[in-house]
Protein backbone atom coordinates (compact mmCIF):
# COMPACT_ATOMS: atom_id res chain seq x y z
CA UNK A 1 0.00 0.00 0.00
CA UNK A 2 0.93 3.66 -0.32
CA UNK A 3 0.84 5.14 3.17
CA UNK A 4 1.32 8.80 4.06
CA UNK A 5 2.64 9.06 7.62
CA UNK A 6 1.82 12.50 9.01
CA UNK A 7 4.23 13.26 11.83
CA UNK A 8 6.57 10.62 10.45
CA UNK A 9 9.75 12.33 11.69
CA UNK A 10 8.68 12.00 15.31
CA UNK A 11 9.30 9.15 17.71
CA UNK A 12 6.30 6.92 17.01
CA UNK A 13 5.78 8.00 13.40
CA UNK A 14 9.39 7.36 12.37
CA UNK A 15 9.45 3.83 13.77
CA UNK A 16 6.06 3.02 12.27
CA UNK A 17 7.40 4.27 8.92
CA UNK A 18 10.47 2.07 9.31
CA UNK A 19 8.35 -1.02 9.93
CA UNK A 20 6.06 -0.18 7.00
CA UNK A 21 9.06 0.15 4.69
CA UNK A 22 10.57 -3.09 5.95
CA UNK A 23 7.32 -4.76 4.93
CA UNK A 24 7.60 -3.24 1.43
CA UNK A 25 4.92 -0.57 1.66
CA UNK A 26 5.45 2.69 -0.24
CA UNK A 27 5.76 5.38 2.44
CA UNK A 28 5.48 9.14 2.30
CA UNK A 29 6.33 11.23 5.37
CA UNK A 30 4.83 14.65 6.11
CA UNK A 31 6.35 16.59 9.01
CA UNK A 32 7.14 20.18 9.96
CA UNK A 33 10.32 19.11 11.87
CA UNK A 34 9.41 21.29 14.86
CA UNK A 35 9.36 18.25 17.15
CA UNK A 36 10.51 15.62 14.66
CA UNK A 37 14.02 15.09 13.29
CA UNK A 38 15.15 15.03 9.67
CA UNK A 39 17.66 12.32 10.60
CA UNK A 40 14.76 10.10 11.76
CA UNK A 41 13.20 10.16 8.28
CA UNK A 42 13.95 6.88 6.54
CA UNK A 43 15.83 7.44 3.27
CA UNK A 44 13.53 4.97 1.54
CA UNK A 45 10.52 7.25 2.15
CA UNK A 46 9.32 10.25 0.14
CA UNK A 47 9.59 13.28 2.41
CA UNK A 48 7.31 16.32 2.41
CA UNK A 49 8.22 19.12 4.81
CA UNK A 50 5.17 21.11 5.76
CA UNK A 51 2.74 22.09 8.49
CA UNK A 52 -0.87 20.95 8.87
CA UNK A 53 -1.86 24.52 9.68
CA UNK A 54 -1.29 25.33 6.00
CA UNK A 55 -4.24 23.77 4.20
CA UNK A 56 -2.77 24.13 0.71
CA UNK A 57 0.50 22.44 1.73
CA UNK A 58 -1.06 19.23 3.07
CA UNK A 59 -3.53 19.19 0.16
CA UNK A 60 -0.64 19.40 -2.33
CA UNK A 61 1.33 16.68 -0.55
CA UNK A 62 -1.63 14.28 -0.66
CA UNK A 63 -2.30 15.17 -4.30
CA UNK A 64 1.33 14.43 -5.22
CA UNK A 65 1.75 11.23 -3.23
CA UNK A 66 -1.78 9.85 -3.78
CA UNK A 67 -1.80 7.52 -0.75
CA UNK A 68 -4.17 4.63 -0.18
CA UNK A 69 -4.29 5.53 3.52
CA UNK A 70 -2.97 8.09 6.01
CA UNK A 71 -1.50 7.51 9.46
CA UNK A 72 -1.84 10.58 11.67
CA UNK A 73 0.76 11.06 14.43
CA UNK A 74 1.14 14.86 14.24
CA UNK A 75 -0.10 16.25 17.55
CA UNK A 76 0.96 18.04 20.68
CA UNK A 77 1.08 15.43 23.44
CA UNK A 78 2.19 16.80 26.82
CA UNK A 79 -0.43 16.74 29.56
CA UNK A 80 1.27 19.39 31.69
CA UNK A 81 1.77 21.77 28.79
CA UNK A 82 -1.87 21.36 27.78
CA UNK A 83 -2.91 22.64 31.20
CA UNK A 84 -0.77 25.74 30.66
CA UNK A 85 -1.45 26.38 26.96
CA UNK A 86 -4.80 24.84 25.96
CA UNK A 87 -4.98 26.97 22.81
CA UNK A 88 -1.96 25.17 21.34
CA UNK A 89 -3.64 21.81 21.88
CA UNK A 90 -6.97 22.71 20.33
CA UNK A 91 -5.23 24.35 17.35
CA UNK A 92 -2.73 21.57 16.70
CA UNK A 93 -4.83 18.56 17.61
CA UNK A 94 -8.27 19.67 16.40
CA UNK A 95 -8.10 22.49 13.84
CA UNK A 96 -4.98 21.17 12.08
CA UNK A 97 -6.44 17.66 12.13
CA UNK A 98 -9.52 18.97 10.31
CA UNK A 99 -7.20 20.43 7.65
CA UNK A 100 -5.81 16.93 7.12
CA UNK A 101 -9.27 15.39 6.88
CA UNK A 102 -10.41 18.01 4.37
CA UNK A 103 -7.34 17.34 2.21
CA UNK A 104 -8.07 13.61 2.33
CA UNK A 105 -11.70 14.17 1.32
CA UNK A 106 -10.61 16.46 -1.52
CA UNK A 107 -8.29 13.76 -2.89
CA UNK A 108 -10.68 10.85 -2.19
CA UNK A 109 -8.38 9.15 0.36
CA UNK A 110 -10.74 6.95 2.33
CA UNK A 111 -8.69 5.45 5.20
CA UNK A 112 -7.16 7.09 8.27
CA UNK A 113 -5.31 5.46 11.16
CA UNK A 114 -5.39 7.92 14.06
CA UNK A 115 -2.90 7.90 16.91
CA UNK A 116 -5.18 8.72 19.82
CA UNK A 117 -4.79 8.32 23.57
CA UNK A 118 -6.42 6.63 26.55
CA UNK A 119 -6.30 10.09 28.16
CA UNK A 120 -9.71 10.56 26.52
CA UNK A 121 -11.13 8.44 29.37
CA UNK A 122 -9.79 10.48 32.28
CA UNK A 123 -9.70 8.71 35.67
CA UNK A 124 -11.41 5.41 34.83
CA UNK A 125 -14.25 3.76 36.70
CA UNK A 126 -12.36 0.49 36.56
CA UNK A 127 -9.02 -0.98 35.50
CA UNK A 128 -8.08 -2.06 32.88
CA UNK A 129 -9.70 0.52 30.63
CA UNK A 130 -11.79 -1.03 27.87
CA UNK A 131 -13.60 0.69 25.03
CA UNK A 132 -17.00 0.64 26.79
CA UNK A 133 -16.01 3.04 29.58
CA UNK A 134 -17.25 6.66 29.49
CA UNK A 135 -14.78 9.23 28.17
CA UNK A 136 -14.28 12.11 30.62
CA UNK A 137 -10.85 13.69 30.03
CA UNK A 138 -9.39 15.88 32.76
CA UNK A 139 -6.89 17.86 30.68
CA UNK A 140 -6.99 19.73 27.34
CA UNK A 141 -4.71 17.12 25.73
CA UNK A 142 -7.22 14.31 26.32
CA UNK A 143 -10.11 16.62 25.45
CA UNK A 144 -8.53 17.62 22.13
CA UNK A 145 -8.07 13.98 21.13
CA UNK A 146 -11.67 13.16 22.12
CA UNK A 147 -12.98 16.08 20.06
CA UNK A 148 -11.08 14.80 17.04
CA UNK A 149 -12.46 11.30 17.56
CA UNK A 150 -15.97 12.78 17.46
CA UNK A 151 -15.09 14.67 14.28
CA UNK A 152 -13.92 11.42 12.72
CA UNK A 153 -17.35 9.87 13.30
CA UNK A 154 -18.97 12.65 11.27
CA UNK A 155 -16.45 12.48 8.43
CA UNK A 156 -17.10 8.74 8.32
CA UNK A 157 -20.87 9.26 8.15
CA UNK A 158 -20.85 12.18 5.72
CA UNK A 159 -17.87 11.43 3.45
CA UNK A 160 -17.35 7.68 3.90
CA UNK A 161 -13.89 8.24 5.39
CA UNK A 162 -13.09 5.01 7.26
CA UNK A 163 -10.93 5.40 10.36
CA UNK A 164 -9.34 3.39 13.12
CA UNK A 165 -8.53 5.25 16.33
CA UNK A 166 -5.86 3.63 18.48
CA UNK A 167 -5.85 4.73 22.13
CA UNK A 168 -2.77 4.07 24.20
CA UNK A 169 -0.66 5.63 26.94
CA UNK A 170 3.10 5.43 27.18
CA UNK A 171 4.98 4.37 24.07
CA UNK A 172 8.50 3.32 25.03
CA UNK A 173 11.54 1.43 23.81
CA UNK A 174 13.34 1.61 20.49
CA UNK A 175 14.11 -0.23 17.28
CA UNK A 176 17.73 -0.96 16.42
CA UNK A 177 18.04 2.30 14.45
CA UNK A 178 15.41 4.68 15.80
CA UNK A 179 14.52 5.82 19.30
CA UNK A 180 13.02 8.49 21.52
CA UNK A 181 14.62 11.92 21.26
CA UNK A 182 12.46 14.90 22.18
CA UNK A 183 13.93 18.38 22.22
CA UNK A 184 12.19 18.95 25.55
CA UNK A 185 12.12 15.53 27.17
CA UNK A 186 9.34 14.94 29.69
CA UNK A 187 8.93 11.17 29.37
CA UNK A 188 10.10 9.06 32.27
CA UNK A 189 12.13 6.28 30.62
CA UNK A 190 14.40 8.49 28.45
CA UNK A 191 14.95 10.79 31.44
CA UNK A 192 15.93 7.80 33.58
CA UNK A 193 18.42 6.80 30.89
CA UNK A 194 19.79 10.34 30.61
CA UNK A 195 20.71 10.12 34.29
CA UNK A 196 22.37 6.75 33.64
CA UNK A 197 24.37 8.38 30.83
CA UNK A 198 25.46 11.23 33.09
CA UNK A 199 23.47 13.81 31.14
CA UNK A 200 21.13 14.61 34.04
CA UNK A 201 21.86 14.60 37.75
CA UNK A 202 18.55 13.10 38.90
CA UNK A 203 15.08 11.90 37.93
CA UNK A 204 12.04 13.85 39.12
CA UNK A 205 9.14 11.98 40.70
CA UNK A 206 6.00 14.11 40.50
CA UNK A 207 3.76 13.04 43.34
CA UNK A 208 4.42 10.35 45.96
CA UNK A 209 1.03 10.42 47.72
CA UNK A 210 -1.20 8.76 45.13
CA UNK A 211 -3.45 5.84 46.13
CA UNK A 212 -1.09 3.26 44.65
CA UNK A 213 1.11 0.66 46.38
CA UNK A 214 4.22 2.87 46.43
CA UNK A 215 2.50 6.26 46.19
CA UNK A 216 3.62 7.03 42.62
CA UNK A 217 1.59 7.03 39.41
CA UNK A 218 1.10 3.75 37.55
CA UNK A 219 1.18 3.74 33.77
CA UNK A 220 0.87 1.15 31.01
CA UNK A 221 4.09 1.08 28.94
CA UNK A 222 3.88 -0.41 25.46
CA UNK A 223 6.87 -1.20 23.25
CA UNK A 224 7.13 1.02 20.21
CA UNK A 225 7.45 -1.96 17.84
CA UNK A 226 4.24 -3.49 19.22
CA UNK A 227 2.59 -0.14 18.73
CA UNK A 228 3.79 0.03 15.12
CA UNK A 229 2.42 -3.46 14.53
CA UNK A 230 -1.00 -2.37 15.81
CA UNK A 231 -1.06 0.60 13.42
CA UNK A 232 -0.24 -1.65 10.48
CA UNK A 233 -2.87 -4.20 11.48
CA UNK A 234 -5.38 -1.34 11.70
CA UNK A 235 -5.01 -0.91 7.93
CA UNK A 236 -6.81 -4.24 7.57
CA UNK A 237 -9.83 -3.25 9.70
CA UNK A 238 -12.98 -3.64 7.59
CA UNK A 239 -14.83 -0.72 9.20
CA UNK A 240 -14.33 2.32 11.37
CA UNK A 241 -13.41 1.33 14.90
CA UNK A 242 -11.84 2.37 18.21
CA UNK A 243 -9.24 0.16 19.90
CA UNK A 244 -7.42 0.54 23.21
CA UNK A 245 -3.81 -0.65 23.34
CA UNK A 246 -1.79 -1.76 26.33
CA UNK A 247 -0.02 -4.63 27.98
CA UNK A 248 -2.77 -5.19 30.54
CA UNK A 249 -0.29 -4.49 33.32
CA UNK A 250 1.24 -1.34 34.65
CA UNK A 251 4.38 -0.02 36.30
CA UNK A 252 4.80 2.74 38.86
CA UNK A 253 7.30 5.55 38.52
CA UNK A 254 9.45 3.98 41.23
CA UNK A 255 9.31 0.59 39.48
CA UNK A 256 10.47 2.13 36.19
CA UNK A 257 13.40 3.78 37.95
CA UNK A 258 14.34 0.53 39.67
CA UNK A 259 14.30 -1.42 36.40
CA UNK A 260 16.38 1.37 34.86
CA UNK A 261 18.98 0.88 37.58
CA UNK A 262 19.00 -2.88 36.97
CA UNK A 263 19.29 -2.67 33.16
CA UNK A 264 21.96 0.05 33.11
CA UNK A 265 23.89 -0.98 36.20
CA UNK A 266 24.09 2.70 37.13
CA UNK A 267 23.01 4.70 40.16
CA UNK A 268 19.96 6.82 39.35
CA UNK A 269 19.28 9.46 42.03
CA UNK A 270 15.74 10.80 42.38
CA UNK A 271 14.13 13.96 43.68
CA UNK A 272 10.52 13.99 44.84
CA UNK A 273 8.29 16.87 43.73
CA UNK A 274 4.60 17.76 44.10
CA UNK A 275 1.95 16.28 41.84
CA UNK A 276 1.42 17.75 38.39
CA UNK A 277 -2.12 18.95 37.58
CA UNK A 278 -4.08 16.61 35.32
CA UNK A 279 -2.25 13.37 36.21
CA UNK A 280 -4.58 10.46 37.14
CA UNK A 281 -3.08 7.97 39.63
CA UNK A 282 -3.47 4.75 37.63
CA UNK A 283 -3.96 4.18 33.89
CA UNK A 284 -3.91 0.69 32.38
CA UNK A 285 -5.52 -0.24 29.07
CA UNK A 286 -7.27 -3.42 27.98
CA UNK A 287 -6.34 -4.71 24.52
CA UNK A 288 -8.77 -7.61 24.33
CA UNK A 289 -10.84 -6.06 21.54
CA UNK A 290 -7.96 -5.52 19.10
CA UNK A 291 -6.53 -8.93 19.96
CA UNK A 292 -9.84 -10.63 19.21
CA UNK A 293 -10.77 -8.62 16.12
CA UNK A 294 -7.43 -7.93 14.41
CA UNK A 295 -5.17 -10.57 15.96
CA UNK A 296 -2.75 -8.14 17.59
CA UNK A 297 -0.18 -9.95 19.74
CA UNK A 298 2.36 -7.77 21.59
CA UNK A 299 5.84 -9.28 21.57
CA UNK A 300 7.38 -7.22 24.37
CA UNK A 301 5.35 -7.72 27.53
CA UNK A 302 8.00 -6.96 30.16
CA UNK A 303 9.22 -3.57 31.28
CA UNK A 304 12.75 -5.00 31.31
CA UNK A 305 12.61 -5.70 27.56
CA UNK A 306 11.24 -2.24 26.82
CA UNK A 307 13.89 -0.41 28.83
CA UNK A 308 16.68 -2.66 27.55
CA UNK A 309 15.84 -1.76 23.92
CA UNK A 310 15.76 1.93 24.81
CA UNK A 311 19.08 1.67 26.68
CA UNK A 312 20.77 0.05 23.69
CA UNK A 313 19.61 2.88 21.45
CA UNK A 314 20.62 5.62 23.88
CA UNK A 315 24.06 4.06 24.28
CA UNK A 316 24.44 3.98 20.51
CA UNK A 317 23.14 7.55 20.11
CA UNK A 318 23.88 9.22 23.47
CA UNK A 319 23.15 12.73 22.20
CA UNK A 320 20.17 11.65 20.12
CA UNK A 321 19.71 12.65 16.50
CA UNK A 322 22.26 15.07 14.99
CA UNK A 323 19.67 17.70 14.07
Amino acid sequence: MKILVVGGAGYIGSICSEVLLNEHHDVGIFDNLIEGHRAAVDRRATFFQGDLSERSVIKDAIAKFRPDAVMHFAASALVGESMQDPSKYFRNNVANGVNLLDAMVKQSVKKLIFSSTCATFGPPERIPIDESLPQRPINPYGESKLIFEKILRWYNEIYGLTFVSLRYFNAAGASANLGEDHRHETHLIPNVLKVALGQKSQVEIYGTDYETPDGTCIRDYIHILDLARAHILALTAPKSEFYNLGTGGGSSVREVIEVGRKITGREIPVIEKPRRPGDPPRLIASSEKIKNELGWKPQFQSLDAIIESAWKWHQKFPTGYPD
